[in-house]
């Protein structure tokens, strides 16, 4: 684990943070009276969003079990972690490939204290967490690179996190700094809101009066815009109920989170 808690940043429990309000759309328990008063006003707006989180953390798993399985990668650099809940990216990578090494960044002080008590590994593998922001990627590869090895490929992972990135610009640079340290043959993974639905959009705005970091939705066409310059992986940019959906899940409907996964080639 990198950093000392010591030097954490304290712990606010006045104003809404996102990854607690995302616990609690996800049924978890780590949040607090102000977070759950957001997520309420969000489910008024959108009541099925509770699901929709469901869904992408179902993504997520997917598409670890793919890079981890059929793409082969055993490195992972997820940023912009939350709080530990089910099917952690370390979790899945490992039931895949218990030789993993997956490194987890996040800079809230609560996901900090629950990721230094609750990310485990196998003991093939291993598991670290960085305390640092998305918008300092220096640092970011500066830390992970004490435990991953940037001459083979990794999974870049930005799940939920690039919609707190305001300007398109801004978001490509951060996504080509990471992936320009990695070597061929390694992916960037995530997903995000989108604005193709008028109810999601109504739920980022009451997101956005109280909720820190603000959260801004992009197009599809933005979003495939990230991957310029990488391999898409089938079925490219879509909902995350379309990529590669397990036979159970095959009819689920589109929603408005969308994902990608691409290839450095």
């Amino acid at each position: 684990m990198a950093d000392d808690p010591t030097d954490a940043p304290k712990l606010d429990t006045s104003v809404p943070q996102t990854a607690r309000i995302w616990n609690y759309l996800l049924g978890g328990k780590d949040n607090f009276e102000v977070d759950r008063a957001v997520g309420d006003q969000i489910i008024a707006s959108l009541p099925h969003f509770a699901e929709h989180a469901r869904l992408s953390r179902q993504y997520l798993a997917r598409a670890v079990r793919f890079l981890a399985g059929e793409a082969g990668v055993t490195q992972f650099l997820d940023i912009g972690t939350g709080l530990p809940t089910a099917d952690n990216t370390h979790e899945v990578a490992q039931d895949t490939n218990p030789y993993a090494k997956i490194v987890y960044v996040d800079n809230d002080p609560l996901v900090l204290a629950h990721a230094r008590a609750l990310l485990t590994s196998t003991p093939e593998g291993q598991t670290a967490y960085i305390d640092a922001d998305l918008h300092d990627p220096a640092r970011i590869l500066e830390q992970a690179g004490q435990t991953l090895d940037f001459d083979k490929p990794v999974a870049l992972m930005l799940m939920g996190i690039l919609g707190h990135v305001e300007d398109d610009a801004e978001a490509k640079r951060i996504v080509d700094t990471l992936l320009a340290a990695f070597p061929s043959g390694s992916y960037f993974a995530m997903y995000d809101g989108s604005d193709i639905d008028p109810d999601v959009r109504e739920a980022a705005r009451i997101w956005n009066i109280s909720a820190n970091p603000k959260y801004h939705l992009r197009s599809p066409e933005r979003f495939a815009a990230l991957f310029d310059g990488l391999e898409l992986v089938e079925p490219g940019v879509t909902s995350v109920t379309r990529w590669r959906p397990d036979p159970e899940g095959k009819d689920a409907a589109e929603i408005s989170q969308y994902c990608a996964v691409g290839r450095k080639p």
